[in-house]
């Protein structure tokens, strides 16, 4: 497994737990309860994971996510 990205943000890692699934691929969320150590205050990351094969195709998911754009 190879990591995609690494966050302290809960939503996007929920976003792209949900766009990984509707695209089939397979994603594993490491240190996602972390937060019962630190005191729930979300200074340690999140890390989500795919498989090596998954991973160009994961990365473009994640590039399009960041391209859009920000309505405020």
């Amino acid at each position: 497994m190879r990591e995609l990205v690494r966050t302290t943000d809960p939503v996007l890692v929920s976003w792209l737990e949900a766009a990984l699934r509707a695209e089939g691929i397979e994603s594993l969320v490491l240190d996602r309860h972390m937060s019962i150590l630190e005191g729930s205050i979300g200074i340690l990351p999140r890390r989500v994971m795919v498989a090596d094969g998954d991973l160009a195709a994961a990365r473009l998911i994640l590039r399009q996510a960041q391209d859009i754009p920000d309505d405020d």
